[in-house]
């Protein structure tokens, strides 16, 4: 096994970490106060300077206005973004637009990469994926869908309603999984739909657990009798779980680097505080306790790194069947390991952990999510079991 990273690759991280540090934790503050006015400036600036560095959407390809990373590159690089909760967006990589923009240009016409994918990619528009709806519809179990698509003369009538749309509200076009029939495999199909298409409300953007930040405001939106046609099918009719569990992987593993690099920069913080602050005539970082707590945060923070590279590696063989339920390994170890550090960290700082003069809570209170989002721990947990016992899976790769 060959853990250095090729010269080119590692060149880049360092670009990209220096960018970070330069520029957007000194302004990331300022990106999330102007976030709660509903203003961009600062942000704008940013990302105008990432376009001059040649830096913008780096996942894509050259011909696209990227770097043509893999998933190897894009775990390097996506990890250093983490670091900070605004610094995916300032690349352009954040979600849901980074997962769109693969899936668009994975599955899509050449007249939908003209109409959506191109602007998309360029900045000018934000985009949405609805497929989760409120119970009894999909959640962690896709096969609950309840949003229907009919046919209608040439086109196709839609009927459903869908909740954490992440950046629905402000979105020029969704994907939207729909029910086109009642086969469990073929069932649904994706379709690229106008946000502001007759019939679609939106209801609202609804409270969670974090404070709003950037596209990461949840929507709750109803399509009543929306109007489309066989060209916004997106990948074919019936395609719709086939293409969602093709983008499954890749997500997750995005998902993985960011917390990554925000778990890693907590611990960071950590180090500078409890290497000052006195306690019972010690400095903290001296304590047996904090050492323990230190100690299991590293070494989860490295384990998440192998782990999410070995995925990766698998990604880039083209065996994307052999990497789900590694994928599934991540994604849950590195969701807990997320939530854990922010944790210790608040406890390992005490009152002041407590308070919003530093960036725990608000962290922590974002991070929950991790546990639900793309699948909660229990489904994950399912599919690691299922493979061990039904796939012999390999543990000692």
């Amino acid at each position: 096994m060959n853990f250095e990273l090729s010269p080119e690759l590692a060149t880049l991280r360092k670009r990209v970490r220096a960018f970070v540090d330069t520029h957007i934790l000194p302004a990331e503050a300022r990106v999330i106060a102007e976030d709660r006015a509903r203003k961009y400036d600062t942000l704008c600036a940013l990302q105008a300077l990432v376009r001059r560095e040649g830096l913008w959407t780096p996942h894509l390809p050259p011909a696209w206005g990227g770097l043509g990373l893999g998933p190897l590159g894009m775990c390097v690089l996506f990890r250093e973004m983490g670091r900070s909760p605004v610094g995916a967006r300032c690349f352009h990589c954040d979600a849901p637009d980074q997962g769109n923009m693969d899936v668009v240009l994975a599955s899509g016409t050449e007249a939908q990469k003209q109409r959506w994918l191109g602007p998309l990619v360029r900045g000018e528009i934000t985009s949405g994926f609805s497929m989760t709806e409120p119970a009894p519809g999909a959640g962690a179990d896709p096969s609950n869908l309840r949003t229907r698509a009919s046919r209608d003369g040439d086109g196709w009538v839609i009927d459903g309603h869908k909740w954490y749309t992440t950046g629905g509200g402000d979105a020029a076009f969704l994907i939207v999984m729909a029910r086109t029939s009642d086969d469990p495999k073929t069932g649904a199909t994706m379709f690229l739909v106008d946000r502001h298409a007759p019939g679609i409300v939106h209801v609202r953007d609804f409270d969670v657990m974090a404070e709003p930040l950037l596209a990461h405001r949840e929507a709750e939106l109803v399509f009543e009798r929306v109007r489309v046609t066989d060209a916004d099918v997106l990948g074919g009719v019936g395609e719709g779980f086939r293409i969602a569990q093709k983008r499954l992987v890749p997500a997750r593993l995005t998902h993985c680097m960011r917390w990554l690099g925000l778990a890693t920069r907590t611990l960071e913080l950590c180090k500078a505080y409890l290497s000052t602050r006195k306690s019972f005539g010690r400095v903290l970082a001296e304590h047996g306790q904090i050492q323990h707590m230190l100690a299991e945060s590293a070494v989860a923070i490295h384990a998440g790194n192998l782990m999410t590279f070995h995925c990766a590696t698998l990604l880039e063989r083209g065996e994307a069947r052999q990497a789900l339920p590694y994928s599934s390994m991540c994604k849950l170890h590195v969701a807990r390991l997320l939530c854990r550090v922010l944790d210790d960290a608040i406890q390992m700082h005490g009152g002041l952990g407590y308070s919003r003069d530093v960036p725990f809570s608000d962290w922590y209170r974002s991070a929950r999510a991790a546990r639900i989002a793309d699948g909660p721990d229990e489904v994950h947990e399912m599919v690691i079991a299922r493979e061990l016992i039904t796939r012999e899976l390999e543990l000692l790769v």
